[in-house]
């Protein structure tokens, strides 16, 4: 379970992420929506423990975010679609075990997991390719099965179908189907409402740093008197930006 308790961050006179409340439950795929610069990224990083809150907290499975971010670490995985990160040097299958021995996995664990994920999403014909000759579609896959080799209790990803063709998203969306069905804890941002609509139980809407809204498709609807997620989305948060 992954809960938010007013988290906030500043960037000087920026206000980047102001106060920001949920919870999602395992079992759950929470939508996270907002124009470029309304604080996605910038919420995703914090649970991550990459970046420091200005204010308030987070907890994962009730560790708590600031008090104990190396276990918090232990338990989340993140994906930015923008940047696979990558080592261009090693393989597809060094890249993944390397990051599961990063992570505490023992060797023959870790090639066994980077073999199971590359099934998964079927690239395992180019496990053994060096990550600079693999297409943007391959590396993206390559690195979302790399931010989940250690098997997270909460998996954070920001944008993972940029550079897959149709065959790969739905690859990747089964997947994360099977996740919510493990009783994994899944928040999903993505500029594709579709992929939204079809995969998440509850989305919240980030506008200027704010959560305007949350709550399931038909919910948002009828509270807003939308026709469908689109509709709702650029009447709360889709003209402005930061």
């Amino acid at each position: 379970m992954l809960t938010l308790d007013k988290l906030t961050k500043h960037f000087k006179a920026v206000k980047a992420v102001r106060e920001v409340s949920f919870s999602v439950t395992g079992g759950e795929i929470y939508g996270l929506l907002g124009a470029n610069g309304a604080g996605k990224t910038t919420t995703l990083r914090m649970l991550a423990t990459m970046l420091t809150p200005t204010g308030g907290t987070a907890s994962v499975e009730g560790v708590d975010l600031l008090k104990q971010p190396e276990k918090v670490r232990a338990r989340v995985g993140l994906l930015f679609g923008g940047d696979t990160g990558l080592y261009d040097r090693l393989t597809a299958r060094e890249n993944i075990v390397y990051f599961a021995r990063l992570c505490g996995k023992p060797e023959e664990e870790a090639r066994l997991r980077a073999e199971e994920l590359a099934r998964a999403f079927a690239f395992t014909e180019y496990l053994d390719f060096h990550a600079k000759k693999l297409s943007k579609g391959t590396r993206q896959k390559v690195a979302l099965a790399r931010s989940i080799v250690h098997d997270p209790s909460v998996m954070l990803f920001d944008e993972p179908m940029v550079g897959l063709d149709v065959t790969s998203r739905k690859d990747v969306e089964d997947f994360m189907v099977d996740l919510k069905a493990k009783g994994k804890t899944i928040v999903l941002s993505d500029h594709n409402l579709n992929i939204t609509e079809r995969l998440c139980d509850r989305i919240g809407i980030l506008h200027k740093g704010e959560l305007v809204a949350e709550g399931t498709l038909d919910e948002l609807r009828e509270t807003h008197g939308c026709a469908d997620l689109e509709e709702v989305f650029f009447k709360l948060a889709g003209r402005d930006t930061e």
